[in-house]
C-alpha cells in the first residue's frame, strides 16, 4: 500500500467513524412541549446544547393539539403534557414509549388582569362571583374542553360554585398562551393562566391563586415518542438532572421527580 492509498484510507476510517456522532447532532432532537414550558423549556434546552452540542428544536403548542399532531405521524422525539390526560391518549394511541413516562413538574392556576387593571386581591373560595368581577367584559383561558389549563379552570369554578354564571364570558383560547396575550392586550379583562405564565408577562398582574384542592393536580408528565431517535434518552435525563431542576425552579415550576446524575 503507497503512501497516497494509506493516507485515503484513514481518512475513510475517520470519517466513517465521526460520521454516526455528526449525523446525530445534524439531526438534532425535535420536542414537542405545552405552549406554558415555552421560556424555561427553551433555557434548559440551550444548557442542554452547550453541555452536548446536539441541537434542540422545540415545538409549542396546547398539548390536546400536540398529542393529535404526534398520532398524526408528526416527528417528535420527546412529549411534554401539561396533563396527565393528553399523556394518557398518547399511551392508548401508542404513540410513547411508556416506559420512560415519568411526572416531571408541578404548577398552579392564577387568576390574571391587566397590568393597569382597577381590580386587584381577588379572595378565591367558594362562592366568589367571577362573573361580577368581569363585569361587561371577557375572562380569557384555554379552550375547557381539550387544553388542558381550561379544563382546570373550568373544574376549579365548578367546584367553587363560579362557572355557571361565569361561562358566557369565556373567551377559549388555543392555548394558555394565546389567552394571556388576550389579558396582556386589554382584550379580556381576566385571564385564567398558569402561575408560571404570569410571571413571565409584565403586562399582566396576578390577582388571585386558585385553591390547589379545587381543581385535579396539575402535573406535567414527559415520555419519548415511539418514533424517537438514539438521543432522546440522554435528553430525558438532562430534564431529571439538577441543572434543569434550577432553570425550571427559577420560573415557578415544581419539580416532582427525583434528580438523576
Amino acid at each position: 500500500m503507497n503512501r497516497l492509498t494509506k493516507i485515503l484510507f484513514a481518512l475513510t476510517i475517520a470519517c466513517g467513524l465521526a460520521s454516526p456522532q455528526a449525523s446525530a447532532q445534524e439531526k438534532g432532537l425535535t420536542v414537542f412541549a405545552a405552549a406554558s414550558m415555552k421560556n424555561a423549556l427553551d433555557e434548559v434546552d440551550a444548557a442542554y446544547t452547550a453541555k452536548t452540542a446536539v441541537k434542540v428544536t422545540a415545538s409549542y403548542a396546547a398539548s390536546s393539539a400536540l398529542a393529535k399532531q404526534i398520532d398524526q405521524g408528526a416527528p417528535a422525539d420527546i412529549f411534554l403534557s401539561a396533563d396527565t390526560d393528553w399523556m394518557d391518549y398518547a399511551t392508548k394511541e401508542k404513540t410513547i414509549k411508556t416506559d420512560t413516562r415519568t411526572n416531571l413538574l408541578g404548577n398552579s392556576i392564577v387568576l390574571i388582569a391587566p397590568k393597569d387593571s382597577s381590580i386587584d386581591k381577588v379572595k378565591i373560595a367558594s362562592g366568589f362571583d367571577l362573573a361580577k368581577l368581569a363585569g361587561d367584559g371577557r375572562i380569557a383561558t384555554g379552550d375547557v374542553n381539550s387544553v388542558p389549563v381550561g379544563k382546570y379552570a373550568k373544574a376549579a369554578l365548578e367546584k367553587l360554585g363560579a362557572w355557571d354564571a361565569a361561562a358566557p364570558k369565556f373567551a377559549m383560547a388555543e392555548s394558555v398562551r394565546a389567552a394571556l396575550t388576550l389579558v396582556a392586550r386589554g382584550e379580556a379583562v381576566l385571564g385564567i393562566v398558569y402561575a408560571t405564565d404570569a410571571k413571565v408577562e409584565p403586562l399582566v398582574k396576578i390577582v388571585g391563586t386558585f385553591p390547589a384542592d379545587s381543581h385535579p393536580p396539575i402535573i406535567y408528565p414527559v415520555a419519548a415518542t415511539t418514533s424517537a431517535g438514539p438521543g432522546a434518552t440522554d435528553y430525558l435525563a438532562f430534564l431529571h438532572s439538577q441543572a434543569a431542576k434550577t432553570i425550571f425552579e427559577k420560573y415557578g415550576f415544581t419539580f416532582l421527580t427525583s434528580i438523576k446524575s
